[in-house]
C-alpha cells in the first residue's frame, strides 16, 4: 500500500465523517422543535423511553448527541434521571441503524435494475443530485436543510466507497492479514483497538462503518471482529461521559456515568455471551466465516438488542451506582437557579432547546424587572427600607441572569445556520440589554424615593396624583411589552408605539404643571431636581418598551431590519390609520385622568 492509497483511504474517511456530521446536524436542526416536545413529555414507562431513545438516535444518527441532549434536559429539570434511563439504553440500540444502512454495500444488483438503485454507487450520486437541486432551487422554506441532509447522505456513501476502494489493496498485504488474525487470537487486543478507534473518532457509528469498509478486503472473520465491535461501545461512551461531565450539574453528570456503567456491563455481557456460545458450539458455522458488511451490522445490532433487553430491568440499580459515584454538591439555592441552570451548552446542536432556555430566562428577567418597577412606584408613595432592600436583591439576580444569557448567546451564535434561528438570536440579543435597563430604571426610581425620604422632602398631592396617571400608562405599556415578547405578538407590539407617544406627551404636561406649582409654592423647590430626574426615568422606560416592540416586529418581518426606526418614525409622524386611532384612544384615556388638565391639540 503506497502513500497515494493511504491518502485515498484518509480522504474517504474524511468524507465519511463529514457526511455523517452534515446529515446528523441538519436532521437535528430541522427537527429540534419536535425533539424538545417529544423528549420533554417522556413518561416513567421505561419501555416507552427506550423506544424514544431508539427513534431519536435513528433520526439524528448519533447516540452521543441523544445522550448529551438527555443530560441537558435532566440538568434543566425537564427530565428526571430515572426518566432518562430508558432513553440511554434506546440510544445505544438506535445507533446501529447507521450500520444497517451501510450494509447496502453488500447488495448485489447484477440481476436486477431495481436492486442497483440500492447500491451506494447509485444512491450516493442520486442523493448528491437531490441535495444540490434543493439547495440551489430553494423551492420551499426548509429546502436548504433537507438538501443538506441529502448532501450529507451522498458524501457519507462516497467516502465509504472511497475507503473500500483504498482498502482493497490491503488484501494483498501479509502484514494486514497477520494483524487481523492476531485479533482473532487475542480478543482483549481487539477490544482495546475498538475502544481506541471509537474514542478518537467520537462516534460508534463511524467506527463500525470503518470496520464495514475494511470488510471489503475479505480478510475479516467473525472471531477477529466481535471483540472490536464490543470495544467500540466503551470508546464511544467515554467520549459521551466527558461531554456530559464538563460544566454540568451532578444530575446531568450522572447521565454520562449511567451510560458508561451500562456500556461496561454491555461489554461484559456480550463478551461472556460470545465465549459461552462458542464453547457450546452455537457459533461453529460463524466463527471462521468471512465477515462482510452485513455480518458486522447484524452482529452490532444483535449485541445491542440482546444487552438492552437483558439490562433494561437493572437500570435502576445502575442509577443507584451513579448516585454513589457522583455526589450532590452543596449549593446555595438562588432565587432563579432553575432558569439559569437550563442554559446548558449541550443544547447548542439542538437550537430549539437552547432558545427555549433563553426564552424562559429572558421572560424571568422581564417579569422581575417589571415587579421592581412596581415596587419603585410604591416607594415613591411611601418609602419602606425593607421593600427597597428586596428590590436591590432582585436587581442583583437580574444582573446575574443577564450576564449568563449574554455569554450563552455569544457562545451559541457560531452553531447557528438556519436564517430563522439567526432572527431569533438577533431579537434575544437586543431584548437582553433592554430588559436589564428596565431593572436599572427601577433602581434609579427607588434611589430617588430614598433621597426624598432622607431629606424629609415630600411630593405634593397634585404631583403624586399626576404621577399616578403616568404610572398607569407605564404599566399599560409594560403589559403590552410582556405580551409582545411572551407570545411574539405583533399586534401587541404595534400597540406599544401609540402608548409611548402618549407617555412622552404626558411627561411634557407634567413638567409644565410642576413649574406652575413651584411658582405658586405648591411644590417644594428642593424636590425639583428629583422630580425632573423621575420623569426622565419614566420616559426611558417607554423607550425600552418601544425597542422591545421593534425587535419583535423585525423578527417577524426581517425586511424591516435595515430601516426599522425609519418605519416607526413614520408611524409617529401620522397618516397610519391604525396607529392614529390607537394613539387618540390612549391620549383621551390618560389625559382625561389628569386633574384640572385640558388636553392640548396634537
Amino acid at each position: 500500500m503506497d502513500i497515494f492509497q493511504v491518502i485515498s483511504l484518509l480522504g474517504g474517511l474524511a468524507m465519511f465523517l463529514y457526511g455523517m456530521r452534515l446529515m446528523g446536524d441538519s436532521l437535528k436542526e430541522n427537527s429540534s422543535g419536535t425533539l424538545k416536545k417529544v423528549m420533554g413529555k417522556v413518561t416513567d414507562n421505561a419501555f416507552k423511553a427506550f423506544l424514544l431513545g431508539v427513534l431519536v438516535t435513528a433520526l439524528i444518527q448519533s447516540s452521543t448527541a441523544t445522550i448529551v441532549i438527555t443530560a441537558g434536559l435532566v440538568g434543566a429539570g425537564i427530565l428526571t434521571l430515572r426518566q432518562s434511563l430508558g432513553i440511554i439504553v434506546g440510544a445505544n440500540v438506535g445507533t446501529t441503524v447507521t450500520g444497517q444502512i451501510i450494509r447496502l454495500l453488500d447488495v448485489d444488483g447484477s440481476g436486477s435494475a431495481w436492486l442497483r438503485f440500492l447500491q451506494p454507487s447509485t444512491l450516493a450520486p442520486i442523493a448528491l443530485i437531490i441535495g444540490i437541486v434543493l439547495i440551489m432551487g430553494s423551492f420551499f422554506k426548509n429546502a436548504r436543510s433537507i438538501g443538506n441532509i441529502a448532501i450529507g447522505f451522498g458524501i457519507l456513501f462516497s467516502g465509504l466507497l472511497n475507503m473500500t476502494g483504498a482498502v482493497d489493496s490491503l488484501a494483498e498485504s501479509g502484514v494486514f492479514e497477520k494483524l487481523l488474525s492476531g485479533l482473532g487470537d487475542n480478543p482483549v487486543l481487539g477490544y482495546l483497538v475498538g475502544a481506541g478507534v471509537a474514542f478518537v473518532l467520537q462516534s460508534s457509528s463511524a467506527a463500525v462503518g470503518i470496520l464495514q469498509a475494511f470488510s471489503g478486503s475479505g480478510l475479516l472473520q467473525f472471531k477477529s471482529i466481535y471483540a472490536v465491535i464490543v470495544g467500540i461501545y466503551l470508546g464511544d461512551c467515554v467520549t459521551t461521559g466527558i461531554v456530559c461531565w464538563i460544566g454540568a450539574k451532578p444530575e446531568a453528570r450522572r447521565v454520562g456515568v449511567v451510560n458508561i456503567i451500562y456500556n461496561l456491563c454491555k461489554s461484559v455481557l456480550a463478551l461472556a455471551g460470545v465465549v459461552i456460545a462458542h464453547q457450546i458450539g452455537l457459533l461453529d458455522g460463524l466463527w471462521d466465516r468471512t465477515a462482510n458488511s452485513g455480518v458486522i451490522a447484524n452482529t452490532n445490532t444483535i449485541f445491542n438488542l440482546f444487552c438492552a433487553l437483558s439490562l433494561l430491568p437493572l437500570m435502576r440499580t445502575i442509577e443507584g451506582l451513579s448516585r454513589r459515584i457522583v455526589k450532590d454538591r452543596p449549593e446555595k439555592p438562588g432565587k432563579f437557579k432553575d432558569v439559569t441552570d437550563a442554559l446548558n451548552p449541550v443544547f447548542f446542536n439542538t437550537p430549539a432547546l437552547a432558545f427555549q432556555s433563553c426564552y424562559h430566562l429572558l421572560l424571568t428577567v422581564f417579569t422581575t424587572a417589571r415587579t421592581n418597577i412596581e415596587r419603585s412606584f410604591r416607594l415613591l408613595k411611601q418609602y419602606d427600607p425593607k421593600l427597597h432592600k428586596e428590590l436591590l436583591a432582585d436587581e442583583d439576580e437580574i444582573d446575574q441572569m443577564t450576564d449568563r444569557v449574554s455569554r450563552y448567546l455569544v457562545s451559541f451564535l457560531p452553531h447557528l445556520q438556519n436564517e430563522d434561528h439567526v432572527a431569533i438570536m438577533d431579537q434575544y440579543y437586543k431584548v437582553t440589554s433592554e430588559f436589564e435597563r428596565l431593572g436599572d430604571h427601577a433602581v434609579n426610581i427607588a434611589d430617588h424615593a430614598a433621597t426624598l425620604n432622607k431629606n424629609n422632602t415630600v411630593l405634593s398631592a397634585a404631583a403624586l396624583s399626576e404621577l399616578a396617571v403616568l404610572e398607569s400608562a407605564i404599566m399599560n405599556v409594560l403589559d403590552e411589552s410582556e405580551q409582545t415578547f411572551r407570545k411574539r405578538d405583533v399586534d401587541a407590539a404595534r400597540r406599544i408605539e401609540p402608548l409611548v407617544q402618549v407617555i412622552g406627551e404626558l411627561i411634557v404636561v407634567l413638567k409644565r404643571n410642576h413649574l406652575k406649582r413651584m411658582a405658586t409654592g405648591e411644590c417644594n423647590v428642593y424636590a425639583d431636581s428629583t422630580y425632573t430626574d423621575l420623569l426622565i426615568e419614566f420616559h426611558r422606560i417607554g423607550d425600552v418598551c418601544s425597542n422591545v416592540g421593534i425587535a419583535t416586529v423585525v423578527r417577524v418581518y426581517p425586511e424591516l431590519a435595515d430601516h426599522e426606526h425609519l418605519y416607526f418614525d413614520r408611524l409617529h409622524a401620522g397618516g397610519n390609520k391604525e396607529f392614529d386611532e390607537a394613539y387618540n384612544r390612549a391620549r383621551q384615556r390618560y389625559f382625561d385622568l389628569l386633574p384640572g388638565s385640558i388636553p392640548s391639540a396634537n
